[in-house]
């Protein structure tokens, strides 16, 4: 029996008659205590090597770069959680589809339209991804889930043509 796979969105009911809400984030496969871990195992094994020059000229020759290489670790995994709080939020009700999209520096962006005349669309070659994601209502379409993999997005797709057609 296959485990259910853990999906990096989430459906939560609003309470209000037939409004659901759904939220995006990207995926993080390494949580903050496993980000510590790793730079104090990766400036620990960069660090042994130079036990051996305690008390030698050529200590401070190697240390200044052996210090780039961990802070250029750290700001690398720093940058990748910071993205990270990308955050995608669609609310589906009766009256309206809404979606927000809060971007890592605090940027938002708000499409919204009529349920009635929202369409799911998945490319699955034709776009600028396999499985291209779409919702297009009120003379837009705008793309859902960029930072999902293609069989995220195909399976959000068919949860969504589900969800709409309950509310029509």
């Amino acid at each position: 029996m296959a485990l259910p796979v853990a999906m990096p969105y989430a459906w939560t009911e609003t309470g209000t008659e037939g409004e659901a809400r759904l939220t995006l984030w990207p995926y993080r496969s390494l949580p903050v205590k496993g980000f510590v871990t790793f730079i104090a195992i990766t400036a620990t094994m960069l660090l042994v090597p130079l036990l051996a020059l305690l008390g030698t000229v050529l200590l401070w020759g190697i240390l200044p770069f052996i210090l780039i290489a961990v802070g250029g670790v750290w700001w690398a995994f720093h940058r990748n959680y910071r993205d990270g709080t990308l955050t995608e939020v669609l609310t589906l009700s009766p009256a309206r589809v809404d979606l927000l999209r809060r971007a890592p520096d605090g940027a938002e962006k708000h499409w919204q339209a009529n349920p009635y005349w929202v369409a799911v669309t998945l490319y699955p070659a034709k776009g600028p991804v396999p499985n291209y994601l779409t919702l297009k209502g009120d003379g837009r379409e705008v793309e859902l889930g960029a930072f999902l993999t293609p069989e995220e997005r195909a399976r959000l797709a068919s949860e969504l043509q589900e969800r709409l057609a309950r509310l029509r």
